[in-house]
């Protein structure tokens, strides 16, 4: 729930069902030749083209050598700022990883070392996967081919849940949206193996080859474990998922929180969504005692529960075995592994090429021991210094937010009060945990990669449900520290800076502070901001689910959002694909935000002096530098389409245009009228 609904991640986007689906923002090793030709104050200068003015292309100006210049990796979707520091991040994330390896503990007993050694270990023996072939498989296809009722159907959806399989309803922790001093059972929609409803639903030439491409993977998938009629069951899996499809709510909807709170007791899910033994399902998933649900999407659930009691039971064992075997894919033998990545990889992203297994089993012991991980990786990268730094610009920042929020025109006086004391409340966390996770319980095995994996989701579904009638943990991170991006979570009224993130080109202690405020300063300010668009702003000042704004305030805010949808809409990254603006709303919000509270922390940052020119560029200049070169980003074409579908953020491109609506940036480039993105000064979006 968190990941899709609550923390509005900075570059997390949805996942389609696989390891290798990867947005346009993600990426690792570099193809492009030799290092950035840095200026005297951190900006790759050989990655300008100067030959386009500012006003007409801001992005090119910034970035047009280096896109010119530039390829992308045969392993990836896309490659940019973003991907050559989650390169780097990886690259210290192996070595921390093989270094565990090599120092096994001596008295006998597994130490965290141990276990991170060992899940990597047993990964990297592509030998004794190979020998295994489809076997590891048998147990788990041999328990779905002994469901013979719907009772049965039920438990093996909780155990799918359990296991991180995706399925049409399931059952997860999360804090209660209206008090969020408890943590609640919320129900939602599921099940999709295509990264969208649209990819099954809309008339659109490239969904309608993936469609096609996706049967042929389901049999592809079904014959390599063994499975009969392979060709049938594809057809009727796929059948299946667009009839689960019509029912689901689209991306933009699910944004909405407030749609998405609807408590029910129990003992009524079976008289509102009947067909679905509900009660079942929950009491498989240790939640038989709970009286209480939240239904995310009831008319989703409620067309899925028709759907299940409609559906044969063979079509659903059928469906069962496909997304347990693609879910186990990436821990199999190469056939599986390969099949996979040629569709998820290739044809939903137009990558060419497998990431290295040293690369994708980094990713396995990241998803499996990650703050494990991380507790060295911060040892190793990240000094006092730089915490000390990140931490001063978030001071600043917040500053500078709170003198936005005291002069908004558009906000109630009554509401600015309650918006500011909401900032005074943020809990800002940089680089890495207070408290590290503790894996004492979980076991791993050597030799056995699919049982490890199986026993890693127990441990977090485990830990999950441990939660249930204790005081909410507001210590918890929701990303490792060698996770390159960030995110705000309303829930706990907290914004949040992972340690792989605090580095260049992003933040540099060392660096012109100009382009720090205009790089990380902006990612700090984008989620500060979240805390009060069209979402956050549902948030009080203690995380509470609240309707605190008056409704004058509502209505002037959103018709300055009005004006976001449509400039954002009217971007066509390729040709016939539009921007989303009403998916990507809160992240176009929280960039045009970001930006502004960045540029004045900046300004403050100055106390009153004028900022120094260097290598002939102004203090403005060099700001907007760093905030242009942030969205450095060259991606595949089948990868661009994927995110103008599934992704609430706008293409990183067309991110960086959002300075078109910032007077001092006319003033630092001489944009004039006439020029592309020139925009009058009352037709500049102005909201913090």
């Amino acid at each position: 729930m968190r990941k899709t609904v609550l923390a509005a991640c900075l570059l997390a986007s949805a996942a389609t069902g696989a390891v290798y689906a990867q947005t346009a923002t993600t990426g690792a090793t570099a193809t492009a030749p030799g290092k950035p030709q840095l200026g005297d104050f951190g900006v790759d200068l050989s990655a300008m083209d100067k030959a386009v003015l500012p006003g007409n292309d801001f992005y090119n100006y910034i970035n047009g050598a280096w896109m010119k210049r530039t390829e992308i990796p045969a392993d990836r979707a896309s490659w940019g700022g973003f991907a050559i520091l989650a390169d780097l991040s990886e690259k210290r994330t192996r070595q921390v990883i093989e270094d565990a390896a090599a120092a096994p503990s001596s008295n006998g007993a597994m130490s965290i070392n141990d276990k991170i050694g060992v899940t990597y270990a047993t990964f990297m023996d592509q030998a004794a996967i190979e020998k295994a072939g489809a076997a590891p498989l048998q147990p788990r296809l041999a328990k779905i081919a002994a469901i013979n009722s719907q009772a049965d159907l039920a438990k093996a959806f909780a155990e799918a849940t359990m296991h991180g399989i995706d399925v049409p309803v399931g059952a997860g922790i999360e804090q209660d949206l209206k008090d969020n001093t408890v943590y609640a059972v919320y129900m939602s929609q599921g099940g999709l193996g295509l990264p969208d409803k649209d990819y099954y639903l809309k008339d659109d030439p490239k969904f309608a080859e993936a469609r096609t491409k996706y049967v042929t993977y389901i049999a592809d998938m079904m014959r390599l474990a063994g499975q009969p009629d392979p060709q049938g069951s594809a057809q009727r899996i796929y059948d299946l998922e667009k009839q689960i499809a019509q029912v689901h709510w689209d991306r933009a909807e699910l944004r909405q929180v407030e749609k998405g709170y609807n408590p029910m007791q129990v003992a009524q899910l079976a008289t509102a969504m009947p067909g679905f033994d509900w009660q079942g399902m929950l009491a498989a998933q240790g939640l038989g005692s709970q009286t209480r649900v939240i239904v995310g999407q009831p008319s989703a659930l409620t067309g899925t529960a028709k759907i299940i009691v409609a559906t044969p039971l063979p079509v659903w064992k059928e469906y069962l075995a496909f997304h347990t075997i693609s879910n186990a894919a990436p821990l199999l033998s190469s056939p599986f592994v390969n099949t996979q990545f040629a569709f998820y990889g290739t044809t939903l992203n137009g990558t060419p090429q497998l990431k290295d297994r040293w690369k994708r089993g980094v990713a396995l012991v990241n998803g499996s021991l990650g703050e494990a991980v991380g507790q060295v990786y911060v040892q190793k990268y990240f000094p006092p210094e730089s915490k000390a730094k990140a931490d001063e610009l978030v001071r600043n920042l917040i500053a500078a937010m709170d003198i936005r929020l005291s002069k908004l025109e558009w906000m109630a006086p009554e509401t600015k009060v309650k918006a500011r004391a909401k900032l005074a409340a943020f809990t800002p966390k940089i680089g890495y945990p207070n408290k590290w996770r503790d894996y004492s319980t979980l076991q791993v095995v050597k030799g056995d990669v699919l049982g490890n994996a199986d026993r890693v989701a127990e441990f977090e579904y485990r830990r999950q449900l441990n939660k249930i009638g204790k005081p909410v943990d507001r210590s918890e991170w929701f990303m490792t520290p060698q996770t390159v991006n960030a995110y705000a979570n309303p829930l706990m009224n907290e914004v949040v800076f992972p340690a792989a993130i605090l580095q260049p080109p992003f933040f540099d202690p060392n660096a012109d502070p100009a382009v720090n405020y205009g790089a990380i300063g902006a990612v700090i300010g984008h989620e500060l901001s979240h805390h009060f668009d069209d979402q956050g702003r549902k948030f009080d000042p203690k995380g509470n689910f609240s309707d605190w704004w008056t409704p004058q305030d509502v209505t002037r805010f959103n018709a300055l959002t009005d004006k976001v949808v449509a400039q954002y809409g009217a971007y066509e990254p390729i040709p016939g694909s539009h921007v989303n603006g009403k998916l990507t709303l809160g992240e176009n919000m929280a960039d045009l935000a970001g930006i502004n509270v960045a540029y004045d922390a900046y300004q403050l940052s100055l106390k009153g002096k004028k900022a120094p020119v260097i290598d002939g560029y102004t203090g403005d200049q060099r700001f907007f530098m760093g905030f242009g070169q942030v969205w450095q980003t060259k991606a595949r074409e089948a990868s661009i389409k994927n995110q103008l579908t599934t992704d609430p953020h706008t293409p990183g491109q067309w991110r960086a245009y959002v300075v078109r609506n910032l007077d001092p940036w006319y003033g630092a480039f001489s944009v004039k009228p006439g020029q592309t993105y020139y925009l009058a000064p009352q037709d500049r979006i102005h909201i913090w």
